[in-house]
């Protein structure tokens, strides 16, 4: 191989690996820190806002069978546990808009779910719902 085609080559996998980093993980206990003023956001998910992340939790149950979104908690649960507004809001739940329409299949297994993470409080259009933590252009795996 040349030395021409051997710094393409090079700078191809330098460019391309850097993009293909792995996403950083938080898990649901790391949202927020307990105050005498009640639940506010962690150093850690403040730091991580805007960033692709990581987090592994149980489906609830769909509103629909399926959609661009789901709710992700940290355990499963039977009940809608995203029925309030956000000033009711639990502090082990998670939204995710998803990249993609999915059809939900409930296995009850645990979700990774990779997305980039938005936090503060936002209303969403089509559906009026109120949420302070999700994860935007998300795609999930089962584990």
């Amino acid at each position: 191989m040349n030395d021409r085609r051997a710094m393409g080559v090079l700078f191809f996998c330098l460019f391309f690996s850097a993009g293909a980093q792995a996403a950083d993980t938080i898990t649901f206990s790391e949202f927020y820190l307990e105050t005498v003023r009640g639940l506010k956001f962690s150093p850690k998910l403040t730091a991580l806002a805007g960033k692709t992340v990581t987090v592994v939790g149980a489906m609830a149950p769909p509103l629909r069978a399926s959609g661009h979104f789901l709710v992700l908690t940290k355990d499963p649960v039977s009940l809608c546990p995203y029925c309030q507004s956000d000033a009711d809001w639990p502090a082990d739940i998670l939204v995710v808009y998803l990249k993609k329409e999915t059809v939900f299949i409930q296995k009850n297994r645990p979700l990774a779910v990779t997305g980039i993470l938005e936090i503060g409080s936002h209303t969403d259009p089509e559906t009026g719902f109120v949420s302070q933590v999700r994860l935007v252009n998300a795609s999930y795996q089962e584990q």
